[in-house]
């Protein structure tokens, strides 16, 4: 998607840079964003495909995790909304480029059911080891929130934000519809606000129910307005929503009053009660969740722009080849971790029971450290790679096709 361009000193600070990534005139933050989150996505992965505990239990689940595997997944939590809410942005600052709200709608349209292909037919296989099922997660839920801004877009970018927001702010009232209580409509509901079965008797579920990522969608693109102004005030109203966002977060989360189905209650000590405080729900993403995280995300985009040197290169790099990052990490990993696995002494078939039964033994793996570990060496393998394919971006304007990579 594209980010946009900027004007005046930012403009010329990029012109200047000697990093061939950034002669597009874009504004680094947003792919330095996005690339931080792309690595840490893949580091949840990792413990998917590694840690056997992730098969046995939740990593929020008080009475069986740490603090070290708690805080490994709260800080995965913010990739989801973050990359969903710069899709949003960035569908808003390609409309602004293009000026046919026509052919924005199509290309929103067209590259929401890509990525719903996409996650049907390239994703899934992965978490269904092959059975056949189809899990609807990540690319469906920002496939989703494309399509929705295919026809948002046609309104003012004011009325999608009061979209977005409503949403946001409102779909925790649907906590207490259920898809048991609907009979044949069941599965349809799951599609928009409760994990679920697909419908038509589909094989498969789904993880991502559309409805809040739709929100979140509508809220980038509702914002995309911001990244035209002069950096100093974008950066001053960012860090004040922010802000707002997190101290929204603690006094709704202290009252229990609304915004989350699971209250945070006191546990075995002071460390765990603060672990139960924090321990939001993603599936669907309640309010509270999404205050913490986009609050988070807002914070971290002005910050980004102090990243400079290799890590901000870097970090450039993955955000401007997040699919094709997205899809390659996914494979290289499940496939190092059932290589590794088999050289344990494990078959395949080992391997295939576990995952219909989801209790691999404890001694599986490579553990969270191995995980970790795992983690940096697929981000390293991947780098070259995936720098190679931004430059391939940057040079093959004419090819259409890789703006759908």
């Amino acid at each position: 998607m594209a980010t946009g361009t900027v004007s005046g000193p930012r403009q010329a600070r990029i012109s200047e840079a000697k990093d061939p990534l950034y002669s597009e005139h874009r504004l680094p933050e947003i792919d330095r964003l996005r690339g931080l989150v792309m690595v840490l996505m893949a580091l949840d992965h990792m413990r998917d495909f590694f840690d056997a505990d992730a098969m046995r239990f939740s990593p929020t689940d008080m009475d069986r995790t740490n603090v070290f595997l708690f805080f490994t997944r709260f800080i995965t939590h913010f990739c989801a909304p973050t990359f969903t809410v710069l899709a949003g942005v960035g569908a808003y600052l390609y409309g602004a480029k293009v000026k046919d709200p026509a052919a924005l709608s199509r290309f929103l349209a067209a590259r929401g059911l890509w990525l719903i292909f996409l996650d049907a037919a390239v994703i899934s296989p992965i978490w269904s080891m092959g059975s056949g099922r189809i899990e609807l997660g990540t690319l469906w839920a920002i496939g989703c929130g494309l399509l929705a801004l295919a026809a948002l877009s046609r309104l003012s970018p004011r009325s999608v934000l009061l979209v977005g927001v409503s949403i946001i702010f409102g779909h925790n009232l649907l906590d207490g519809v259920h898809a048991a209580d609907l009979g044949a409509l069941g599965p349809w509901w799951s599609l928009l606000h409760e994990q679920g079965k697909l419908p038509l008797g589909a094989p498969g579920g789904v993880i991502y129910p559309a409805l809040p990522w739709i929100g979140v969608a509508a809220l980038g693109y509702g914002i995309g307005p911001l990244f035209h102004e002069p950096a100093r005030l974008r950066d001053r109203m960012l860090l004040v929503a922010g802000g707002a966002a997190l101290a929204l977060f603690v006094v709704l989360r202290l009252s229990n009053f609304y915004g989350d189905p699971h209250p945070w209650t006191t546990q075995r000590d002071s460390l765990f009660t603060l672990l139960s405080f924090l321990n939001v729900t993603k599936y669907p993403p309640s309010l509270l969740y999404l205050l913490a995280t986009l609050g988070g995300a807002a914070l971290a985009l002005p910050a980004l722009e102090l990243a400079k040197g290799w890590i901000g290169s870097a970090l450039t790099v993955f955000g401007r080849t997040p699919l094709f990052f997205y899809v390659l990490h996914l494979y290289v990993g499940v496939a190092a971790a059932l290589a590794f696995v088999v050289a344990q002494g494990y078959s395949l078939t080992d391997i295939a029971g576990w995952a219909k039964a989801g209790v691999p033994p404890p001694e599986a793996g490579a553990g969270l450290a191995g995980a970790y570990l795992a983690w940096i060496l697929v981000v390293l393998a991947l780098y070259p790679l995936c720098r190679w394919f931004a430059q391939v971006k940057r040079r093959r304007r004419d090819l259409w096709w890789l703006t759908y990579l």
